[in-house]
């Protein structure tokens, strides 16, 4: 598909779309995520602040079956609108936290599309929606500040293999190291917490088969909540004031990767590192 091909003024007419949402930080998705990435801590409760990044667990799509694409993603994703493009990926975000949220406490989302751009890319014509997020408290102050976006891609036909876009190498002379396995049952659990139906993070066959993958697909937030994890666990005694993500290649269950950070003169800088040795997603933090 030619970036000709899009109505891209159609598009842009939803620019400014607009949706707000209520939700309640409940402790039980936060424990199971701890449990599912086998961290230490105590279990959480109410009054604990809960750790950035892991705000994914709340505010969830609800969308019906009926309403998915073929692949399990919704054909409408909140105030973006459908896409001309089928295959849609994280491609990062920006967060920023004007006071720690707390387990148990009510919350309301107030979101806005904020831009839409077309690109012509090595896969072809490419889409990307900027989305902009306020979470506040029940005083109606902001807790949370975010930007997220999201690429879609043209379709990949059946047996071909899914091409990775140019990777970078990672930088290898740092302090901080750590080896993770993206093993699918960890992928099925985050998949479930979010509920997040997109096939290509447990349908191996769709993932291999109908989308040229080598495996299966590590979710760009787990990814996202894996590095932050990563900074604060580096940073003892610390407080995250705001992280950005930039993804750049995507990661698979196939082999271990590896977490890379060391710190600045603001906070620290981190990446997720494919088993090539090069760079899936950088995340830059502010510390307090």
């Amino acid at each position: 598909m030619s970036t000709t091909a899009l109505d891209l003024d159609a598009l842009k007419a939803h620019v400014g779309r607009k949706q707000a949402a209520t939700d309640v930080l409940l402790p039980g998705p936060a424990n199971l995520l701890r449990l599912a990435l086998g961290r230490s801590e105590p279990e959480l409760h109410d009054g604990d602040p809960l750790p950035p990044a892991w705000q994914a667990l709340y505010f969830l799509p609800r969308v019906a079956t009926a309403e998915l694409r073929p692949d399990g993603s919704p054909r409408d994703t909140g105030v973006v609108p459908p896409m001309p493009l089928p295959r849609r990926m994280f491609a990062g975000e920006r967060v920023r936290f004007l006071r720690p949220l707390r387990v148990g406490e009510s919350v309301r989302r107030e979101t806005v599309l904020a831009d839409l751009s077309v690109k012509s890319g090595g896969t072809g014509t490419l889409v990307f929606a900027t989305v902009s997020s306020r979470v506040l408290g029940a005083d109606g102050a902001a807790a949370l500040e975010d930007e997220r976006r999201t690429v879609f891609r043209e379709e990949v036909k059946a047996g071909e293999r899914n091409q990775a876009p140019k990777r970078e190498p990672a930088p290898a002379d740092v302090p901080w190291r750590k080896r993770v396995t993206p093993d699918p049952v960890l992928l099925f659990r985050f998949s479930a917490l979010t509920f997040n139906s997109h096939r290509i993070h447990y349908d191996r066959a769709w993932a291999m088969d109908v989308e040229g993958y080598p495996g299966l697909v590590v979710h760009g937030p787990l990814t996202t909540t894996l590095l932050v994890d990563f900074a604060r666990d580096s940073n003892r005694g610390r407080r995250i004031v705001s992280y950005a993500t930039q993804a750049r290649a995507p990661l698979f269950d196939t082999a271990p990767f590896e977490l890379r950070g060391r710190p600045t003169e603001r906070g620290c800088e981190c990446w997720a590192v494919t088993p090539e040795g090069t760079v899936a997603m950088s995340c830059e933090v502010e510390l307090g």
